[in-house]
């Protein structure tokens, strides 16, 4: 809090109060009405970035959204996230940092501008490449912003002055720059191998773009004739395949054995001959065939299948002779070998499956799959249903299919060295640490990774080719021309894919490689930003992108910064269905995050999803919860007024002011430890816990005892005390409700010593106190009191205004002490008319604890002792009966597992709320004796 002072808050002057309630805040709590007024206010005064040059530096980065995306529920989490830190490291007084932007999105964003053209009767090679990306740039001109404002919308302070693009200039320079020179060090190489092809799009993917379905399909078994007159050990003179995707034994090579299953070893280095294409296959040993699954015999296409190309290679097989049969769009064309019969040329893959089942059956080789009807009679089909687990392009909608190309690659497995060292080392620290072997797993066993796409939009590739297939690789063409001297050249029309540029967003956002904020957007100040704010210290990732992203951006961020890229890695889950299944369109089950604002409030949202990220753990959409933290930015909204109306405003200073009264000290003692157990969740990365932390400061502490607690006693100390307090909340909470806790700051301010601080730039409290052991102890031992009582008439019945006396004897000189010390308090809260030092008299009472005092409410001519009891135990007898039906129902194995997970959970939830409701009533019996 920038503005205050160590000075004390004078009391107010009655012209002074009357000015404050004049100006009090509205009866009812309108999130929309607050959030649009305080964003625009800190983007346009820049508090998103505020000039701390000599202070210590904190940066984040944000997952570059696509420029094609629209806010989902994930991003709202991981956005929330990180918004929490960089506030919270901001009012710490540091030079926060968040560097935002958006991705190019190389596929998805042509594909929104090639739709476009579609509706329109046009298609993009209607166009140069050219005229197509100028298209390109127009649509993100004019739509490409949708995010952003969406982001805005739900609160993230983002530093939008220096909004970046993957495909800015200084962007491109650096991309470029990275390719070339990983390309002079031998880490970028072109090679055919297999990759995700989309034979709509054309082009290949990465495979966070391919999205497995299951899909109906068929197991056919097939002879293989084995060739030359060989035999088998037991006679038989063909070996049985079975496969889901006979079309392509088109490009068959080999036939696969383990070297350990009897029934091969005698035929391994024999040949078969392929029925359709004629083609010798020789029969080798690999330990890809499994003796228990199927036949135990494998046909390898090494050109069409990931682990067959790697069947293939150990085979002996180079890429460069391993058969192709498809085209760009998946139809079948003629392979090197010249083997394809005529008729399937040129025919669709699915097709061409239909047609070879029904050749290979008239030539005899289809062995069927039988089956018994209704009279026990055998029945032959052509295949054996199967439900298949099929890869399709997650926007090009068709089946992906394994295709042999030459694509330029990066040599991934010597780069993840260097990141797989830092993790060990502790300069990258991965929360939470489950994650690790996950990591070392992938990154231990990581392939070649593809980075050219066949598209038009993206970074195009540095390479030109001569007629002689030489290639050329440098910056610019000239440089390309000048290392080929006069032959003429033709550029390489591939583009780079997405992931290879995002890779290099912790410092190429920061001005790398020129290491200036010259280069970027900026406000004009042209320091340095890479020297100061790389590496980074926080990157909060969702885990799904761990590999595709995180592990990327250490492989280039190491590799040419010579620094880790950030020094914690934040991995989330995904947010779920209430239910725990995973959120898709086809389910019905995706929850709009922009309509739970315009509901709720960004407020509520946002603290949702902090109270509900629990490392190493997926967040379940609940709509009660958000709607439930709406209320509590009410409940806080509420007790702002009421204070104000009591004459209560801002705080002046920093330190916690003097307290005398045992409440006062108790209640500042409490603002200390919230601050501690807050600091301590956010240095561990436990949003739950910081979330819960203030959550019951505010909502418990605050709300239902501290105000209570003082109502009717408004003096200047507690006025102080209570702005001081109020102020500290709203401090506290402003991270996770950012727009309610701006509108309070201000609202509350002191007239005679108005803010002159935004509360997004104050300060994290410093109390400068600590706890009053006595105090504490004092109003504790008040608030179990009240809340036994309370409790204790809820359970027998009694109406909770009704005033009765108790009984204590023998109390201990503290108890005493604190009930003598705050008789209007026990009378007020506790209603308690009296509390006598000396034994009970005799009849039915009940005993209500409160720290070492047992305290004794005589019950006679306050309730029907006889009724009560009856009603108890009849209410107890059911609940105990329906607690046992219910836990019967669960120990049955057959219902757990055959009843819908939702019917168990129920159950569960059930069972649970009926024995505790048992217990419940027992107590209140054991109360009446």
């Amino acid at each position: 809090m920038t503005d205050q002072t160590d000075e004390q808050i004078p009391a107010q002057t009655a012209a002074e109060l009357d000015q404050t309630l004049a100006q009090g805040l509205a009866k009812t709590f309108d999130p929309a009405a607050i959030e649009a007024k305080w964003y625009a206010h800190w983007e346009s005064e820049g508090r998103f970035r505020p000039e701390r040059p000599d202070a210590e530096p904190f940066t984040i980065v944000n997952p570059p959204p696509n420029v094609t995306g629209s806010l989902h529920i994930g991003h709202a989490l991981d956005n929330t996230l990180q918004d929490v830190v960089i506030r919270h490291e901001r009012l710490k007084g540091k030079d926060a940092l968040w560097v935002v932007g958006t991705d190019h999105a190389g596929i998805a964003t042509q594909m929104v501008v090639e739709r476009q053209l579609e509706a329109a009767q046009d298609k993009r090679t209607n166009y140069t490449r050219e005229a197509f990306i100028d298209k390109v740039w127009e649509w993100k001109a004019e739509s490409g912003g949708t995010i952003t404002r969406q982001l805005r919308r739900l609160g993230c302070s983002m530093d939008w002055s220096r909004e970046q693009f993957t495909m800015d200039p200084h962007f491109t320079k650096a991309v470029v720059k990275v390719f070339v020179d990983l390309y002079n060090q031998g880490l970028i190489y072109r090679d055919k191998r297999l990759v995700n092809w989309d034979p709509r799009l054309k082009t290949a993917i990465s495979d966070l773009e391919v999205e497995t379905r299951e899909v109906q399909g068929g197991f056919w078994h097939f002879k293989y004739p084995l060739a030359d007159g060989v035999t088998r050990a037991d006679g038989l003179d063909y070996i049985e395949v079975a496969t889901t995707r006979p079309e392509t034994m088109l490009a068959d090579m080999l036939v696969a054995v383990n070297a350990d299953d009897p029934r091969y070893q005698s035929v391994i280095g024999a040949f078969i001959d392929q029925p359709i294409t004629g083609r010798r296959l020789r029969i080798v040993a690999d330990e890809h065939a499994d003796p228990e699954l199927g036949s135990g015999a494998v046909k390898i296409t090494p050109g069409h299948d990931f682990n067959d190309f790697e069947v293939g290679k150990r085979a002996g097989i180079k890429a460069s002779d391993m058969l192709n049969m498809f085209d760009a769009e998946a139809n079948v064309v003629q392979t090197a070998d010249g083997r394809v019969p005529d008729k399937y040329l040129g025919q669709e893959r699915f097709t061409v499956r239909n047609w070879i089942v029904a050749d290979m059956k008239a030539a005899g080789f289809l062995i069927p799959h039988v089956t018994k009807d209704k009279e026990g009679n055998a029945v032959e089909h052509d295949a054996e249903p199967r439900t298949i687990q099929t890869p399709f392009g997650d926007r090009g909608g068709v089946v992906i299919e394994p295709w042999l190309t030459d694509q330029w690659y990066v040599n991934a497995a010597e780069l993840a060295k260097a990141p797989m060292e830092a993790v060990r080392s502790g300069a990258i620290e991965i929360v939470p640490k489950t994650w690790e072997k996950t990591f070392f797993n992938w990154m231990e066993n990581i392939q070649p990774w593809c980075v050219s796409r066949q598209l038009w939009w993206g970074h195009r590739i540095p390479a030109w080719y001569a007629e002689d297939g030489s290639i050329y690789v440098a910056e610019t063409e000239d440089g390309a021309q000048a290392l080929a001297g006069n032959k003429p050249l033709t550029r390489d029309n591939d583009v780079l894919d997405t992931w290879f540029s995002s890779a290099l967003w912790p410092f190429a956002t920061l001005g790398w490689p020129e290491d200036t904020a010259e280069a970027l957007p900026h406000r004009g100040e042209g320091a340095s930003l890479l020297q100061k704010h790389y590496p980074n210290d926080l990157l909060v990732s969702g885990f799904d992108i761990l590999f595709f992203w995180d592990a990327r951006m250490a492989m280039q961020g190491i590799h040419f910064m010579k620094e880790v890229p950030w020094k914690r890695l934040y991995l989330h889950g995904l947010v779920r269905a209430a239910d725990g299944q995973k959120m898709s369109k086809s389910k019905g089950n995706v929850v709009d995050p922009l309509g739970l604002i315009d509901q709720y409030g960004a407020d509520a949202l946002r603290f949702f999803m902090c109270a509900m990220e629990s490392q190493g753990r997926d967040v379940k959409m609940d709509e009660r919860r958000v709607e439930g933290y709406r209320n509590f930015a009410t409940k806080l909204w509420n007790a702002a007024r009421f204070c104000q109306s009591n004459g209560i405003t801002g705080s002046i200073t920093l330190a916690a002011p003097a307290a005398t009264s045992a409440v006062n000290k108790w209640i500042v003692g409490e603002v200390v430890e919230t601050q501690i157990a807050l600091d301590k969740a956010m240095a561990d990365l436990r949003f739950d816990a910081a979330a819960g932390a203030i959550y019951r400061f505010v909502w418990d502490t605050f709300c239902d005892w501290y105000i209570e607690l003082v109502k009717g006693n408004f003096d200047a100390e507690t006025r102080a005390v209570a702005g001081w307090v109020l102020d500290q909340i709203l401090v506290m909470l402003h991270p996770f409700m950012p727009f309610v806790t701006e509108e309070l700051w201000h609202a509350l301010s002191d007239p005679a010593h108005p803010r002159e601080q935004d509360l997004i730039v104050a300060r994290w409290p410093e109390p400068q106190a600590s706890v009053d052991p006595a105090a504490k102890a004092e109003v504790e031992w008040l608030i179990a009191l009240v809340s036994a009582l309370r409790g204790a008439k809820n359970e027998l019945g009694i109406a909770p205004g009704a005033r009765l006396e108790a009984w204590l004897p023998e109390p201990s000189d503290q108890t005493r002490a604190i009930i003598a010390a705050n008789p209007a308090v026990i009378e007020r809260l506790a209603r308690l008319t009296a509390i006598h030092f000396a034994p009970a008299p005799s009849g039915a009472a009940m005993q209500v604890g409160a720290g070492d005092a047992n305290l004794i409410v005589p019950l006679d001519g306050v309730i029907d002792i006889a009724a009560e009891k009856a009603r108890l135990e009849k209410a107890l007898a059911a609940s105990q009966k329906e607690a046992k039906a219910l836990e019967g129902r669960l120990n049955n194995a057959s219902f757990v597992e055959r009843a819908k997970p939702e019917a168990v959970e129920k159950a569960r939830a059930d069972h649970a709320h009926h024995s505790a409701e048992a217990t419940r009533l027992a107590a209140a019996l054991a109360r009446l004796g």
